[in-house]
């Protein structure tokens, strides 16, 4: 049972038998489905391509939060932070200002929050790069945004089919074709 008045992002940590990857917005909790192959190869690849061309203070973080507000405390699929924001081993959330870029891969139970509350909240929080990638035929689209100071909301930059190329938060290019891994050697997996 909720507390009086609803809870905050600092429950987040305490609520005893919280199931993994559990989300606060809006002082709700937002409990994640089982992931399909098609989510899990996608933050795979953004993950390692991101480790890869990454600039070296920076590092690529998954399953965490990031405390918006008091009652807000979401968990973008990935996240770039620099190095100087990583704080004990024990660090739950990052605060706003420390994310370059957060990513939201989109789930069936999660359009409407990837879409339209997450980015809006982001944005209000001052995440400058957001990216948000669907599924359409089997393949994903990535959706670049970064923030328009006039309007303090995000402006789209490029959707990306085939080829994620852009120039920032820094350079990344990255083969989108590439969701599962190839075989090595003679084609049986096996190696030479």
């Amino acid at each position: 049972m909720p507390p009086s008045g609803g809870w905050t992002a600092d429950d987040l940590d305490s609520i005893p038998g919280l199931p993994s990857h559990t989300e606060m917005i809006d002082g709700g909790l937002f409990f994640a489905s089982p992931q399909t192959y098609f989510h899990m190869a996608v933050l795979r690849l953004l993950e390692t391509t991101l480790l890869d061309q990454a600039p070296d203070e920076y590092d690529v973080v998954r399953e965490m939060t990031v405390t918006l507000d008091g009652r807000d405390r979401p968990e973008p699929d990935l996240m770039v932070v620099p190095y100087s924001a990583l704080g004990q081993l024990r660090q739950t959330s990052f605060d706003p200002a420390q994310i370059l870029l957060a990513i939201e891969v989109v789930s069936p139970e999660s359009v409407d929050r990837d879409r339209d509350i997450k980015p809006r909240k982001y944005a209000k929080a001052g995440i400058r790069h957001f990216w948000r990638v669907e599924e359409n035929d089997g393949a994903p689209v990535v959706y670049v945004y970064e923030i328009d100071p006039a309007t303090a909301s995000y402006a789209i930059t490029g959707i990306h089919h085939d080829r994620l190329k852009v120039a920032v938060p820094f350079v990344i290019d990255a083969d989108l074709t590439r969701l599962r891994r190839q075989p090595r050697g003679d084609g049986t997996g096996q190696g030479n």
